[in-house]
């Protein structure tokens, strides 16, 4: 079931709700009732992925601890939109306290893919392996693939190495890893 606070266009929720319709609900913009509604489908057995702008997400707080997370429930919040990278949405859809915010809740488990090769595999990973609540964390802009191999799958607590060397660790992730490695690249010609 994936259910939308009424961005299913920016998020691209509306292609599932294209694809099957009687799986898909709009829930206006009222993400409280989103997340509870959320919740009552998990209790009956359903999987739910819950979408909307990171930002919207953070006002359903009470709601994804209390009914969520406090009852362990098959609930995978996607988000988009987070961090900085908003671009013409502006200030007011910024939001980079997220992670921290939901990585604070009991059983919630908290995943920023990469670019969409990671993506796509985390989502087939919450859709198979996993019963419990989960954030996931996607940008608004476009940013190319690093995992350039289609055979990638997402497995949790495994981290990706991008380049070796030995003055330095830089340790990122979602997006940001696109700004790492350029910031290596940039090292790398100043001699570093």
């Amino acid at each position: 079931m994936v259910l939308d606070a009424d961005l299913s266009t920016s998020t691209k929720t509306a292609l599932f709700g294209k694809k099957y319709p009687d799986r898909f609900f709009n829930m206006g913009i009222a993400e409280q009732s989103m997340v509870t509604t959320a919740a009552g489908l998990a209790l009956s057995g359903k999987i739910v992925f819950a979408s909307t702008f990171a930002v919207f997400l953070m006002r359903t707080y009470e709601q994804i601890r209390q009914s969520v997370c406090y009852n362990n429930l098959n609930v995978k919040f996607v988000v988009t939109h987070a961090g900085i990278t908003v671009g013409e949405d502006g200030a007011t859809h910024q939001i980079i306290e997220d992670v921290g915010i939901m990585s604070g809740l009991p059983n919630m488990r908290v995943i920023v893919p990469v670019d969409s090769v990671e993506t796509t595999s985390v989502i087939e990973y919450l859709v198979e392996e996993t019963k419990t609540p989960y954030y996931v964390r996607l940008s608004r802009e476009k940013f190319p693939p690093i995992l350039n191999d289609e055979s990638y799958e997402y497995r949790p607590g495994r981290s990706v190495t991008f380049k070796d060397g030995s003055d330095i660790t830089i340790v990122a992730m979602g997006v940001m890893v696109s700004m790492a490695l350029k910031a290596a690249e940039t090292l790398k010609s100043r001699g570093g």
